[in-house]
C-alpha cells in the first residue's frame, strides 16, 4: 500500500516537472513570464465559453432582425393583398351591376309600358312555410302593397306584401302561402303556382288544377297569365316533374323557378304598367282578388 502511495506521488511529481519544464519552454518562445503563461492556461476555457456565448448572442440578435424586417415585409405585403382583393371584390360587384343594367335596359327595351324602381335585399326571413326579404326601397320611392318584384330577365321573384317609408317586405314564389295564375306557355294549360313547401320540395313551385288529361313536358315554361297584379308573360319556371293530384281529378306539376331566389342581390318592382289581363276561373288568388277590389296603381284594362 505504501509503495503504491509512493509510486503515485512519483507519477505526479513526473507530471508537475514535466508541466513546468513546458510552460518555461513556451514562455522563453512567447517572451512572456511564466505566471502570465498559467494565468492564460487557467483562463482560456473560460474565453472560449465567452466567445461562443457572443457568437450564439450576434447570430440571435442577426435573426431577432431579419424576423422583425422580415414581419415588417409581411405585413407590407398583406395589406396590399388585402388592397388587391378590395379591387377585386369592387370590380366584381361593377361588373355584376353593370350586367344587371344591360338586362334592366334589355327588359325595358321589351316592355316599354314598365315602370321600374330598383331595390337591394337587405335582410331575410325564412321559416318551414314562409319565404320573405326586405328591400332599401318604400313608399318614398313609389313601391306599395301588392306590386310585383321581378329581375332583370322578367323572372317572377315575389310581390310586396308590406311597405313603409324606406323599406318594403317581398313575399318570395317560395313562400307556400303566395299564389300566382300561370299558365304552360307551350301549351296553354292555366292552373295556380305557389310554393312548394307543403310538398317538401322547398326549393320547387309546384303548379295546381291542371286538367287531368293536360299533356305536361319537361322544360316547358311557366309564365304569368296576368293580372291587376302580375303582368302577362313573366318568366315563373320551368317543369321538371309531374303527377295526380291526391283526388285523382287534376294533374300538378313541379317547377324550378327561374329566379335563382337564395342568390339574389337587387331586384326591381314594377310600379306602373298597362298590359293585357287574362281572366280565368283559375287565376284568381287571395292577392289577386284583393287587388282587383282596390284602387291599384297599375292601368291595366281588365279584358
Amino acid at each position: 500500500m505504501r509503495n503504491l502511495f509512493n509510486t503515485k506521488v512519483k507519477i505526479i511529481l513526473v507530471i508537475a516537472a514535466l508541466l513546468t519544464a513546458g510552460l518555461a519552454i513556451y514562455s522563453g518562445i512567447s517572451n512572456q513570464s511564466l505566471p502570465g503563461v498559467i494565468v492564460q492556461g487557467v483562463l482560456a476555457p473560460f474565453r472560449a465559453a465567452g466567445t461562443a456565448l457572443t457568437n450564439t448572442a450576434e447570430k440571435y440578435y442577426s435573426y431577432m432582425f431579419r424576423y422583425e424586417a422580415l414581419d415588417a415585409q409581411n405585413k407590407v405585403l398583406e395589406e396590399k393583398i388585402a388592397q388587391m382583393e378590395d379591387v377585386a371584390r369592387q370590380a366584381d360587384a361593377v361588373a355584376r351591376e353593370n350586367e344587371r343594367l344591360r338586362r334592366l335596359l334589355d327588359l325595358k327595351a321589351t316592355n316599354e309600358d314598365y315602370k321600374l324602381v330598383d331595390a337591394y335585399i337587405i335582410g331575410w326571413s325564412t321559416s318551414d312555410w314562409e319565404s320573405t326579404f326586405t328591400i332599401n326601397r318604400g313608399t318614398n320611392a313609389g313601391i306599395q302593397a301588392n306590386m310585383c318584384a321581378i329581375t332583370a330577365n322578367g323572372e317572377v321573384v315575389g310581390l310586396v306584401t308590406e311597405a313603409g317609408v324606406n323599406y318594403a317586405v317581398v313575399k318570395t314564389v317560395l313562400d307556400s302561402t303566395l299564389e300566382i295564375s300561370g299558365t304552360i306557355a307551350t301549351s296553354g294549360y292555366n292552373g295556380m303556382v305557389r310554393g312548394g313547401y307543403t310538398s317538401g320540395n322547398d326549393t320547387l313551385l309546384q303548379m295546381n288544377y291542371l286538367p287531368s288529361d293536360a299533356i305536361i313536358r319537361n322544360k316547358d315554361q311557366v309564365v304569368t297569365s296576368g293580372s291587376t297584379v302580375y303582368p302577362r308573360g313573366l318568366i315563373m319556371g320551368y317543369v321538371v316533374d309531374a303527377g295526380f293530384e291526391e283526388t285523382g281529378v287534376a294533374k300538378f306539376a313541379l317547377l324550378d323557378p327561374a329566379a335563382d331566389i337564395n342568390s339574389l342581390e337587387q331586384l326591381f318592382i314594377i310600379t306602373e304598367y298597362t298590359t293585357e289581363v287574362v281572366s280565368t276561373p283559375a287565376a284568381s288568388s287571395p292577392e289577386e282578388t284583393q287587388a282587383n277590389e282596390e284602387t291599384q296603381p297599375y292601368s291595366a284594362p281588365l279584358g
